[in-house]
């Protein structure tokens, strides 16, 4: 009979045990709105399945790869302790941190189902590769628009500055429709996107001056474009810190302004209209 009694204790005592021991995936899941919208930058959907137990958050990873490439790149754009050549010196930097770890990101993003996030770091990701790899002798980008098969001479043309410019562009009207979807996410990102539009319509217009032939006016360009940039890795950071924060369980966590509430969504309407 004592032995009955001792077991039922011990049995009580694990259960209380288990019960008070919480692990990260325990206390993030079912992830509420705006924590979801805070770790996922994507609004929260319906999706089948439960990989999010299964597989790590990509997300930091994405904008660990962002930042890496994006902060210095503006740094060298301003000319911060005298630097320059549009990066040059860190290409290798670009490709990989800003392009290869967020594509890797943007794979898991689709793994996980969040097709926001998704689109953006494969769209950004692509955009560092391509910026990398254009400034490499190898891949002689303006080789098509010299006579003589000259790549360097080719990108003086007013031609080639001109199709660059519009690349930029359409970047900013990409980024724009970006900007409208992530109102259903969180201020920082809504921000950082908003200071990326700015940045790459600046860059678009400092390449069309160059093609008018007016260099100077072009630098000028160049250098606010820099500093948009730069102010636009800063709510990045703060949303990397946050969610690196979150990831290891810290104390505290730093807001990022859910936005999840500002635009109701199609879904979110109909679940209202059926329980009323």
């Amino acid at each position: 009979m004592s032995h009955e009694v001792i077991s039922e204790k011990q049995d009580a005592s694990t259960s209380e045990m288990l019960r008070r021991i919480q692990t990260a995936e325990s206390v993030l899941l079912p992830i509420p709105r705006d924590a979801f919208e805070k770790l996922y930058l994507n609004p929260k959907v319906p999706t089948r399945g439960d990989l999010r137990r299964t597989f790590g958050n990509p997300t930091p990873i994405s904008l660990m790869g962002f930042v890496l490439a994006a902060t210095p790149a503006a740094m060298s754009t301003l000319g911060w302790r005298g630097s320059g050549g549009n990066g040059g010196a860190i290409l290798p930097v670009f490709i990989f941190f800003g392009g290869m770890v967020q594509i890797f990101g943007a794979v898991g993003e689709w793994i996980l189902g969040n097709t926001f996030s998704c689109a953006l770091f494969f769209t950004y990701g692509t955009f560092w590769i391509v910026f990398g790899t254009s400034e490499m002798p190898f891949y002689a980008v303006g080789t098509n628009y010299s006579p003589t098969g000259s790549s360097l001479e080719g990108m003086q043309t007013s031609e080639f500055n001109a199709t660059v410019g519009l690349y930029y562009i359409v970047l900013a009207v990409l980024t724009f429709v970006y900007l409208i979807c992530s109102i259903r996410t969180n201020a920082c990102l809504f921000l950082a996107l908003f200071l990326l539009v700015i940045a790459f319509s600046l860059f678009g217009a400092g390449y069309f001056q160059l093609a008018a032939g007016n260099p100077l006016q072009a630098e000028k360009l160049q250098k606010v474009a820099g500093g948009f940039t730069f102010a636009l890795c800063i709510p990045i950071w703060h949303i990397f810190i946050a969610q690196i924060l979150d990831a290891v369980d810290f104390p505290f966590s730093l807001p990022v302004g859910d936005l999840s509430t500002i635009v109701v969504g199609k879904s979110q309407k109909a679940q209202k209209e059926t329980c009323g």
